[in-house]
């Protein structure tokens, strides 16, 4: 996905280890869970169970692992409040709200472009049937 940079010149070439590190934040965000938590965090500090019933679908093993790994690398906040019964609230970072403009970008672009990419994919698909001998009904 990312070319390497024998020149040092900047642009869309980037090193090898610049591209480690590219590849890492685009798993991180491009997994199934992440962009939706990012995303309902975005609008605001949520408990848990607010959050998980803001992203559909999601367990409760997936979001904690989710939540656990954005807050390892640093995008999520975790507030633990000493009560009974233990009240935590989960916020996006002042360093994971650098991430919504984007993450935005992204989605509004996936979302112009959707219906481009499903044509071109439907013509891939066609031309590796008839390529394959296989007529398409």
């Amino acid at each position: 996905m990312c070319p390497s940079n024998n020149k040092g010149t900047k642009g869309l070439l980037h090193s090898s280890e610049e591209c480690v590190s590219i590849d890492e934040v685009l798993n991180r965000v491009g997994d199934k869970w992440s962009l939706q938590v990012i995303s309902q965090l975005g609008a605001g500090t949520l408990r848990f169970t607010e959050l998980k019933r803001s992203v559909a679908g999601i367990s409760q093993r997936m979001l904690t692992l989710t939540l656990r790994q954005l807050e390892r690398d640093g995008l999520v906040e975790r507030t633990v409040y000493p009560i009974v019964p233990p009240k935590v609230e989960y916020k996006l970072s002042d360093f994971g709200r650098t991430i919504l403009v984007p993450v935005t970008d992204l989605a509004n672009w996936a979302l112009t472009y959707r219906l481009d990419i499903q044509a071109a994919r439907e013509a891939f698909d066609s031309r590796q049937l008839e390529a394959s001998g296989t007529k398409r009904s």
